[in-house]
């Protein structure tokens, strides 16, 4: 939560220049206080996991959320029953007509087609679109991200040689991003996914800033000015058993996918896995619902 200050005391150009999330007394007396709107589009294929890891993380501050879950209606959920999706997920036609203070989009199993392949390309289209006008800042995850850079810049997504699979070191590309306010100069972030985009292709629009990367996982966080909109290569989200399923699905299944780079302690799959990237995690997302929503969101969300 920000630290109220009086508007001319001297600390506060210097707690700015620190990230320190700072409201002066004009902004707070002004302030009024309602549930943050949060847009959930869940594309991935085990929705009430993700679900719950997205919700664990957006729920770890002392802000209050309202949370929407969001399906697509050009694809329907295999691995969930429709139950469920029936009784929580709502469909962009229930949405549309609303605004939102943020969204996530999430990863999808699907980096392996060209996005114009993906079933429902055409409606995560419409939806990237109408972000633009309904959403106040919208954070695209994995899969999620490689289509938004896609959809809004035209940065293509490549082949890898193998499977990026594992735990890797990240650091700094802008240390003093506020998004990046108190992480360690090396941290860690898990990646799961068969393609990437190219830092180069990255560094070629204007728009976009790259916040931070890595030697062997690549790009990973990137944002557009004023943080509408952020995309995030790697799986922060991620539980401490999610690729060890991922891993032990693949094995099963007869395919060759290495053991989880940096996950397992001594490389041995008979231990149970080091987590070594959730407090990182939740500072992003605290990070984004403070500096990116709560702090510059309308209260009115009609004028957005």
């Amino acid at each position: 939560m920000p630290i109220k200050i009086p508007n001319a005391l001297p600390a506060t150009r210097t707690l700015e220049e620190e990230n320190i999330f700072v409201m002066t007394e004009t902004r707070a007396i002004t302030q009024d206080i309602r549930p943050l709107k949060i847009l959930l589009l869940n594309l991935m294929p085990t929705k009430i996991v993700t679900e719950t890891q997205f919700a664990r993380l957006l729920g770890n501050t002392p802000l209050q959320v309202e949370l929407t879950l969001l399906q697509t209606s050009t694809h329907k959920a295999t691995h969930t029953a429709q139950e469920h999706m029936m009784a929580f997920y709502k469909t962009f036609d229930e949405v549309k007509d609303q605004n939102f203070d943020g969204m996530v989009i999430t990863g999808a199993p699907v980096e392996q087609l060209p996005f114009e392949q993906v079933n429902y390309w055409q409606e995560l289209c419409e939806m990237m679109e109408w972000s633009k006008t309904h959403v106040h800042s919208t954070l695209h995850i994995c899969w999620g991200a490689q289509a938004g850079l896609y959809y809004h810049y035209g940065i293509e997504k490549y082949d890898l040689p193998k499977k990026l699979f594992g735990v890797y070191p990240h650091t700094l590309d802008k240390p003093r991003a506020i998004l990046l306010r108190g992480f360690d100069e090396v941290f860690m972030v898990p990646h799961s996914r068969y393609t990437t985009v190219k830092r180069e292709d990255v560094e070629a629009v204007p728009e976009l800033s790259i916040l931070a990367s890595s030697e062997e996982a690549g790009v990973f966080l990137m944002a557009s000015p004023e943080g509408k909109q952020i995309f995030a290569t790697g799986h922060a989200e991620y539980d401490a058993r999610t690729l060890e399923n991922e891993y032990l699905r693949d094995k099963n299944a007869g395919l060759d996918t290495a053991m989880p780079d940096h996950y397992y302690p001594g490389n041995d799959d008979t231990k149970a896995p080091n987590v070594t990237w959730r407090g990182h995690a939740n500072l992003l997302f605290s990070n984004w619902l403070n500096y990116f929503v709560y702090q510059t969101t309308p209260y009115d969300l009609n004028t957005l």
